[in-house]
Order: structure tokens, then C-alpha cells, then sequence
């Protein structure tokens, strides 16, 4: 398991059998998306559960390549969730 999805996965209280959702669209999530990308300064100090989320794979996809979401707005949502818990 990536370092980054064990942070995720623990920072939010999740189990590896659980159940996690997209958190943008709230279908079955399948990746960990960095909000601010780690090769932003080629550091690691990005892992950390308030630059994670989950997402499925097509929320991924606009994350890094769309129009549609931007980063304060996946920040944004990520609090909501955070706030959540």
C-alpha cells in the first residue's frame, strides 16, 4: 500500500475492507488524489490527510486534468469532510 492512501485511509478512520466514497461525487472511490501535487517542490511532505482525498476515477482524471474542478474548490469540499468526522 502507498504511503500516501495509509495516511488517507488512517486520518479518516478507515479500515482496508471499509467502504470509501468518492468525495466529490460520492460513488465508490478507487485512488487517493494529492490536492496539491507532491511534485509541486519534489518534496513528500505532502502526504499529509488534509491534501488527501479520495476520489473515483473519473473525478481523478478532472482533478488533474479538467476545467471543472479546481483546487480551492477540492480543498474545500476536503474540510467539509474533514469537519465531518
Amino acid at each position: 500500500m502507498k504511503k500516501h492512501t495509509k495516511v488517507y485511509l488512517d486520518g479518516m478512520g478507515y479500515d482496508v475492507t471499509d467502504f470509501i466514497c468518492c468525495e466529490v461525487c460520492q460513488a465508490p472511490a478507487n485512488s487517493v488524489h494529492h490536492i496539491v501535487p507532491r511534485g509541486m517542490g519534489g518534496s513528500k511532505s505532502r502526504d499529509v490527510i488534509e491534501n488527501l482525498m479520495a476520489l473515483r476515477g473519473k473525478c481523478h482524471h478532472e482533478a488533474d486534468f479538467g476545467t471543472t474542478f479546481t483546487k480551492e474548490m477540492l480543498l474545500a469540499v476536503h474540510a467539509l469532510r474533514m469537519s465531518k468526522l
